[in-house]
């Protein structure tokens, strides 16, 4: 079915992955690009006209990558410090430090990891391992749970640390088995947003573009999607701060 072209304007902000990026129209570029705007914490997505605006969206959506490792940049290091309480999947939490163990602390539980050194860097590695555990256990239960209301089985999940996106999914192909990825820095995200995530990626098993279909799956999984996005859009930059 024939779509109307999206129409873009000079200014207008772009979700490309897990950033925003500000569509600009620049009358001295000769053709279409991208640009770190360093006093504004922001990628511009350049074109020399108008016309060519949906040019340079796309041709930002191409480049997530090199996107999210400039704006990587820009963030303030925040690094883990012993004895600081973390919010993980909504539940307090504290990090713990004793002779050559990192641990993270639940109200009822206890994860433990080996320092593989004594500085700043190898504490943050070893709570980054406790982290991604802890996401990997909840995650495959959160996904058992939506494959199973989508009636699909559950596919392979990998913790991981992209910096373009939140998660991605690769359905089914020739032989090769589902797979889905999601990244363990949404641990330190409300649950919600967490599980929204998770859902959006399941729902993928099923449909791989963002149709209709798509966002009625994961409406029925999860309801209103739109609070999930836009606390992402506001806080995703926060949660890729965290880290040695």
């Amino acid at each position: 079915m024939w779509q109307r072209p999206i129409r873009h304007a000079d200014g207008d902000m772009l979700e490309v992955g897990a950033v925003r990026v500000r569509l600009t129209v620049s009358h001295r570029a000769r053709r279409v690009g991208l640009r770190l705007d360093r006093t504004r914490g922001e990628v511009l997505a350049i074109a020399p006209s108008a016309r060519r605006l949906a040019e340079a969206a796309a041709f930002a959506g191409k480049h997530q990558a090199w996107i999210a490792e400039r704006l990587a940049d820009l963030r303030p290091h925040r690094p883990f410090r012993p004895d600081e309480a973390l919010t993980v999947f909504g539940q307090t939490c504290r990090l713990g430090r004793m002779a050559g163990r990192a641990s993270l602390e639940g109200e009822s539980w206890e994860r433990g990891a080996r320092l593989r050194g004594a500085d700043e860097a190898a504490y943050g590695r070893a709570v980054i391992q406790l982290l991604k555990e802890t996401a990997q256990a909840w995650f495959e239960d959160r996904c058992a749970f939506h494959c199973g209301a989508l009636g699909v089985p559950s596919p392979k999940l990998t913790i991981a640390d992209a910096r373009s996106r939140w998660g991605s999914c690769t359905q089914a192909y020739r032989g090769r088995p589902p797979s889905i990825r999601l990244s363990w820095r949404l641990s330190l995200a409300p649950a919600e947003v967490a599980d929204y995530v998770a859902a959006h990626e399941c729902a993928h098993l099923l449909e791989a573009n963002h149709g209709p279909r798509f966002w009625a799956h994961v409406r029925a999984l999860v309801g209103d999607e739109r609070p999930h996005r836009a606390w992402l859009r506001a806080n995703g930059q926060a949660l890729h701060a965290f880290g040695p």
